[in-house]
């Protein structure tokens, strides 16, 4: 017992949880040391009346547990409780047949208790008992767990792939997301093992109730040897004493494995939901009021036989319709509380808790105008600019390829009165004002004279503007100004937002519901490409690298074959969309090269070429001093590009296009990347200017 104390006093053992962690190793060297060392009488009662204690607590867990899994530990306990029960079986069997001479009492009180008291001390009604006992926990109660424990684990093993496809379906559909996946799937793992490992368990109860009998029959025999040879006792002394010694025994081990084996049926048998085993034999089997008015009919109607114990059944049949009618007035006044809370609105109180009603999402895309120009957003005063937004996300629908998030028009006073802002999320992206009743002269750089107004610029592109009076708006014209109105800077602004926000817009619904589209008029297309080849995150990741350097994805077929082909064998989202971006090749070149004109282009020195490509396979980066010359000379190289006219694209070789594309578009967003891959071969290519020459 010092050794013991001193273990349990060892600095690393002190808290709760490593105290729990020794339980498993202490009970298994009890189970040994009750095996191995006799034990006294007092000690013997002490642990028989623990098993009786410990069956009894595994039996109500098991009924209060809402679904298996919140008893997942019931395979150990049932193997460890066997083994205790066995244990004190072999400690009983060395005390009875050691000092079994002495009298009934030699195992200890709880013996003697259930031998003499509960069987009256007839050793042949103890046989019978113990006898039924047994036959009832074998072939009843184990035998019916232990197949249903048997099927549960087929039909989950069964269930298995249907159910990770399951999970995996919710995640790629984003219904779900990777933590609650990864839970679930571990959840299905735990209901497989454990049910696994019930078939298992239950083996073991069956053969405790062999083990029980065998050990009452060696029990039996070799008392009444060692009684007679031993310490000279007569025959009926010895079978006395000894048989009653062993059924006392074998009724106290078999009374807990009784109770041990019912809370297994209870833990299997029982359907998952959110109600206990109490709550459901309660609330179904007595919540219909006719089954109880029959059940008490034909009670009563046999209480009236002559010759039937008429107190007994007419007792009972009175007792069913008094709760049938309980049963019946209950559900009517629940009906009538139901419909008057229906009638009866709801009153909002100032006590009244928070809700998730009261969590104000975000809009995914947002406009927030002062006060002056709610005119140009008020429905009832035919404000145009609504209808300026309903046409943009049509026409933006048409280029870029899918349908963007209505845009949430509020006021806020907290703007100045002229001044509107446009959110992505709750986050501002672009800001203006506008004048409602006057027009913005835009000078597109040649202008041949001054107007007078407020000096301003154009917000969707920043060229300086003038907001003039109506009165002037052909003079502004015939000087070479683009003039629009207030509602039509709002939208070009928006519009421009838009495009440079496409791959923020584009939201795993957006996706799901291009995948929908495209289902309906080609669907072998997509039956076995989500999420077979590719997960719906990973095809959105490359529609979202399309769209962040200006690729329109129109041409849905062609990206979801290149996904299709490749996707099996490659999953990096970049490396796809690199392979999509040479078979969308013609269509960037048609969108940059109108009309089959020449390809005019920046280049790159053979040099850069060689000293950029080292770098990216040295995965080093490129070098500071080196990255500084090469924005400069790209800078002045696209700003000659727009003196002339002309869209600023660079053109590189494939490997080269997309570190330099993530290198330049922070700085230079209106430059284009292109890749040798991606010309087509009908197409010219003329080299206007060189970079690093």
């Amino acid at each position: 017992m010092n050794a013991l104390s001193n273990l349990l006093n060892l600095p690393g053992l002190r808290s709760a949880g490593q105290l729990k962690a020794m339980t498993g190793p202490l009970l298994i060297i009890m189970i040994l040391g009750m095996m191995i060392l006799p034990l006294p009488a007092f000690v013997l009662d002490l642990l028989f009346t623990f098993n009786i204690a410990l069956a009894i607590m595994v039996l109500l867990v098991s009924m209060y547990t809402q679904k298996p899994l919140d008893f997942a530990a019931f395979p150990a306990v049932l193997l460890f409780t066997t083994l205790l029960r066995l244990s004190l079986n072999v400690a009983s069997t060395r005390v009875v047949l050691l000092e079994g001479h002495t009298g009934p009492d030699a195992a200890g009180k709880v013996v003697e208790a259930f031998g003499h008291f509960l069987v009256g001390g007839n050793f042949a009604v103890g046989i019978v008992v113990f006898a039924i006992l047994v036959v009832i926990n074998f072939m009843v109660i184990t035998k019916g767990a232990g197949r249903i424990a048997e099927v549960g684990a087929r039909f989950m093993l069964d269930s298995m792939p249907g159910k990770q496809m399951s999970i995996d379906a919710d995640l790629n559909a984003g219904l779900i997301d990777e933590a609650a996946a990864k839970k679930r799937r571990a959840e299905v793992a735990q209901e497989s093992d454990f049910y696994g490992a019930m078939d298992g368990a239950s083996k073991f109860v069956r053969g405790d109730a062999v083990a029980g009998l065998l050990i009452m029959f060696i029990n039996v025999a070799a008392g009444m040897v060692v009684g007679m040879v031993q310490h000279d006792l007569d025959f009926g002394t010895a079978v006395h004493n000894y048989t009653l010694l062993t059924i006392g025994d074998g009724l106290v081990a078999q009374i807990p494995a009784l109770v041990i084996s019912t809370a297994a049926g209870v833990i299997v048998s029982r359907v998952s939901n959110e109600q206990d085993v109490g709550e459901q034999l309660t609330g179904q089997l007595f919540a219909n009021p006719r089954v109880l008015y029959l059940t008490a009919g034909i009670i009563g109607l046999m209480g009236i036989i002559p010759g039937m114990p008429h107190f007994a059944f007419l007792l009972l049949a009175g007792a069913l319709v008094w709760m049938g009618r309980y049963v019946a007035r209950r559900a009517a006044t629940q009906a009538q509380t139901k419909q008057r809370e229906e009638r009866t609105p709801a009153v909002a109180q100032e006590s009244t808790e928070a809700s998730w009603d009261d969590v104000t999402l975000v809009d995914p895309l947002g406009m927030e105008v002062g006060y002056r120009l709610i005119t140009l957003v008020d429905r009832a005063q035919d404000g145009e600019l609504l209808g300026r937004i309903k046409s943009i996300r049509k026409k933006v629908a048409q280029e870029i390829g899918f349908l963007v998030p209505v845009v949430h028009i509020r006021d806020n006073l907290e703007l100045k009165p002229n001044a509107y802002r446009i959110t992505l999320k709750g986050v501002e992206i672009g800001r203006g004002e506008a004048m409602p009743g006057q027009w913005m002269a835009i000078n597109p750089g040649q202008v041949s004279g001054t107007l007078p107004g407020a000096a301003t610029r154009d917000p969707a592109f920043g060229l300086p503007a003038v907001w003039i009076d109506a009165g002037i708006k052909e003079q502004a014209q015939a000087f070479g100004y683009t003039v629009v109105d207030a509602s039509t800077v709002v939208a070009t602004h928006l519009n421009h937002v838009i495009h440079m926000h496409a791959a923020e817009l584009l939201g795993r619904q957006e996706v799901q519901a291009l995948l929908d589209r495209i289902a309906k008029d080609s669907p072998k297309l997509t039956e076995d490409l989500v999420p077979k080849a590719i997960s719906l995150t990973a095809l959105q990741k490359i529609l979202q690298n399309l769209l962040d350097e200006g690729v329109p994805i129109r041409d849905m077929r062609t990206i979801l074959d290149v996904v299709a082909e490749h996707a099996p064998k490659i999953s990096d989202p970049n490396e796809l969309t690199a392979m999509v971006r040479v078979a969308l090749g013609r269509a960037i070149t048609q969108q940059l090269f109108p009309n089959n004109a020449d390809l005019q282009v920046i280049g790159l020195d053979a040099g850069l070429e060689r000293v950029l490509s080292q770098a990216l396979t040295n995965g080093g980066g490129i070098e500071p001093g080196l990255a500084d010359a090469l924005l400069q000379q790209t800078q002045g190289a696209v700003t000659r590009q727009e003196q002339m006219g002309m869209d600023p694209v660079l053109l590189v070789p494939s490997q080269l296009r997309p570190l330099m594309a993530r290198f330049l578009r922070r700085t230079m967003p209106q430059l284009r990347v292109l890749s040798h891959a991606e010309v087509p071969d009908n197409r010219n290519i003329r080299i206007t200017a060189m970079i690093g020459a």
